[in-house]
């Protein structure tokens, strides 16, 4: 009689040890600690992007398509102007909304650039990221680019030859072919010294590099120019005066300069 009653016993106990387990895992799988989620899948927000690929319509004049995604905007550039406005990735699709651009004229095919780059990035089109590798595709064309710092490793700030390409203002950035004819160039050197033209008159001086900051003491020669170089050499001494942020992305330098709103965009040689 005792023996039966043992095996009942310890077919009861096996059966209750199966039941209390199927809650346990159930719970366990709706606990966010218990899940493999690693986290929001990552976004091109923080990089910039150059083109390497595209099908359908082409870029006019060539290309390639720079997007910079930077603190929720993107900043376009397909060889004319430059344009950009807020941006969000909803899902799988990219909107970019109230786009700015630069009014520089652009002779031959580049005339057609920017009508290009602006219909595609207010199409909203869909993105998709593979490692290093940015894909979009809108209406009739598909971009394939690639991560600027992977084609293009970061140039040391010091060392190498700057030039301006863009001015930063408080109505936002400037281009122009006054700009590209005056070619106003920075090179500091790695003790410090500073050389270069402001786009009329040579620029020598030395700046002192902590991190990022990077606060300037210039003087210039005192030559006269055509007004328009005058004043783009205004605004380019402007930006260098005192203490102000500098970013190097691949082969472009941005200087900040938050005291009056000002900064410039400069280019390798």
């Amino acid at each position: 009689m005792s023996a039966p009653a043992r095996s009942q016993s310890t077919r009861r106990a096996g059966r209750a040890a199966t039941f209390l387990w199927v809650p346990v895992l159930l719970v366990c799988a709706l606990l966010p600690a218990c899940s493999s989620d690693s986290g929001p899948a990552p976004t091109p927000m923080g990089h910039t992007y150059i083109s390497t690929g595209v099908r359908g319509t082409p870029i006019p004049g060539g290309g390639p398509l720079t997007l910079s995604f930077q603190d929720g905007r993107v900043s376009a550039d397909s060889g004319c102007n430059s344009s950009g406005g807020p941006a969000t990735f909803d899902g799988s699709v990219l909107r970019v909304s109230r786009m700015a651009t630069t009014m520089m004229a652009c002779v031959g095919d580049k005339s057609g650039a920017d009508g290009w780059q602006t219909a595609l990035l207010q199409s909203a089109p869909k993105w998709s990221l593979s490692g290093s590798t940015l894909t979009l595709t809108g209406h009739d064309v598909t971009v394939t680019l690639q991560d600027k710092r992977v084609l293009h490793p970061d140039l040391p700030l010091t060392g190498t030859a700057w030039v301006v390409t863009t001015l930063l203002r408080q109505e936002g950035q400037v281009r122009s072919q006054a700009l590209d004819a005056a070619r106003p160039t920075l090179t500091i050197a790695a003790d410090g010294q500073v050389s270069g033209s402001a786009g009329c008159n040579r620029m020598t001086g030395t700046a002192e590099i902590s991190g990022s900051n990077v606060t300037f003491h210039l003087g210039t020669t005192r030559m006269m120019c055509a007004p328009d170089v005058m004043q783009i050499e205004q605004q380019v001494l402007e930006a260098l005066t005192g203490a102000t942020e500098a970013t190097v992305d691949s082969d472009t330098l941005t200087i900040r300069n938050r005291a009056n709103d000002t900064g410039l965009i400069l280019r390798s040689e």
